[in-house]
């Protein structure tokens, strides 16, 4: 039988490992991002509100991809059935602004609400796993949609518009960007203190190994359960973004249309799933697609579809994952890191 060990020569300077999350990226990344979002804030008083309202679709595009990575990226849940608290955002705020609640403040408590909502309808979704539980959420999200459109008060099979809204269309577009810029600073850095506390450590388990997890104390169910209420709060207000933005909504088959999860999977794998920063990247690379190619018919599918295959083949982690695996790049360190202690210990075989 052959033994090795480890022998330290005289003179070595053997340490223990140091283990850190980013060193001064944990604090500077954070910081920066804040500077951004403070810049961003004063934009409707620097540049033409066209710009602005462009902007609020890049912000609930972040905010719903950033959802549905932290499902997936770190809870390891695939859905495509979001689409189900979106559309009750945006049906919640009707009712909240029918009961004299302004919309921006509605978001708030329609978020909360969802949430309330969330809990029980995640009892039927974790009956399943796999490729059942991405089904079954799309199954949830169709008998949401079928059950609101039973109510004639809420616009029925039809579309229906707001009833209160600023009638100023500047402060409206000003207004309206600002709850967008909320939601999303919410969306982002609330995934990034999730992740950096012992829930995130306990997700990344679940994602890995449930088993394992559980093997070693998890409380998997519990961390899955609590990741997909707050992933259907965050999409909740996100719909009442979309419900604000478009004064309304079009029609049920609109906001509860599965569209939204086609954009959220494609700008997660685009950008880099279980990243916060990748999200964020797709969504704006989306978002830039949409601007300058929507108009262009089919070629519009057809280089959407291009993009995601090229990087589902070339870059499997993403724009932003692979980054960061090459270089180390982090604006939000979650992960920790283990740096090498100074010095070596020379390997010995002994029988």
């Amino acid at each position: 039988m052959t033994i090795r060990s480890a022998v330290v020569t005289p003179g070595e300077d053997l340490r223990r490992p140091e283990i850190s999350r980013g060193g001064r990226a944990a604090a500077a990344g954070p910081a920066g991002a804040i500077l951004v979002l403070l810049l961003m804030a004063c934009l409707p008083y620097l540049v033409e509100p066209g710009l602005t309202s462009e902007l609020v679709t890049l912000c609930y595009l972040v905010t719903l991809a950033s959802m549905w990575n932290l499902l997936a990226g770190y809870a390891g849940m695939v859905s495509i059935g979001q689409q189900a608290y979106i559309g009750l955002g945006a049906y919640a705020l009707f009712l909240a602004n029918d009961h004299g609640l302004d919309v921006y403040t509605g978001t708030i408590v329609v978020s909360a609400v969802v949430a309330l909502v969330a809990w029980p309808l995640s009892y039927l979704a974790f009956r399943l796993r796999g490729g059942y539980f991405a089904v079954g959420t799309w199954v949830i999200a169709e008998v949401v949609r079928l059950v609101v459109v039973r109510f004639d008060s809420l616009g029925g099979a039809g579309g229906r518009g707001l009833a209160a809204v600023t009638e100023d269309p500047l402060l409206r577009r000003a207004f309206t960007y600002w709850l967008a810029l909320g939601v999303m600073a919410a969306a982002v850095l609330g995934t990034y203190l999730v992740l950096r506390s012992r829930l995130g450590l306990d997700l990344q388990a679940i994602r890995d190994d449930e088993t394992a997890a559980n093997s070693v104390g998890v409380d998997v169910t519990r961390g899955k359960r609590v990741i997909y209420v707050l992933a259907a709060a965050g999409c909740a207000a996100a719909g009442a973004v979309i419900c604000v933005d478009g004064l309304g909504v079009a029609s049920p088959g609109q906001i509860f249309g599965v569209q939204y999860s086609a954009l959220m999977i494609f700008m997660v794998v685009i950008g880099g799933i279980g990243t916060v920063e990748g999200p964020v990247i797709g969504a704006l690379v989306y978002f830039l697609l949409d601007k300058y190619f929507a108009q262009s018919g089919v070629w519009y599918l057809v280089i959407v579809g291009a993009a995601a295959i090229a990087v589902s083949l070339y870059l499997p982690r993403g724009l932003w994952g692979t980054l960061d695996r090459r270089s180390g790049l982090a604006i939000f360190p979650v992960a920790r890191r283990v740096h090498g202690h100074q010095g070596t210990a020379r390997p010995e075989t002994r029988t």
